[in-house]
């Protein structure tokens, strides 16, 4: 009887833990293993000093290279190729601003959300920030 009640009074306990939402599932996109390191004193990634700026990384561990943004109040890391187009030679998009635009269908998605309006929004890695280095991964 101790046995169950004390399992009840834990199981809250494990429901509530959470993985803070972060989703990277999508059919169009494959699942990459990967860390990338970042300097922001080097000349390359010093636009991301400054809230609202973007840059592209390439990155053979990515193929078609990922968005780094600075929201502001932190890092967002985005895969560059179209979330909702299967991989071909438009799927790969292009910085607006604030935005990217998949070239395939026009669709801008923004960098603070990664949303932009269709069903995929776009596959989101992990941003990891410490000083002036960056470390993106998945």
């Amino acid at each position: 009887m101790k046995k169950s009640l004390l399992l009840l009074l834990l199981l809250p306990l494990f429901m509530g833990c959470s993985d803070n939402g972060f989703n990277n599932n999508n059919p169009f996109l494959s699942n990459y293993s990967f860390t990338a390191d970042l300097n922001l004193n080097l000349p390359a990634y010093s636009n991301l000093k400054f809230a609202s700026n973007a840059i592209y990384y390439s990155s053979p561990a990515v193929p078609r290279g990922i968005f780094i943004f600075n929201t502001g109040s932190g890092f967002n890391a985005f895969d560059a190729a179209c979330p909702n187009q299967a991989i071909s030679s438009c799927s790969t998009m292009t910085l607006k601003g604030i935005n990217v635009v998949c070239a395939c269908d026009n669709t801008e998605y923004s960098l603070f959300t990664g949303q932009g309006g269709k069903q995929y929004p776009l596959k989101q890695y992990r941003v990891e920030a410490n000083g002036t280095n960056l470390r993106v991964y998945n």
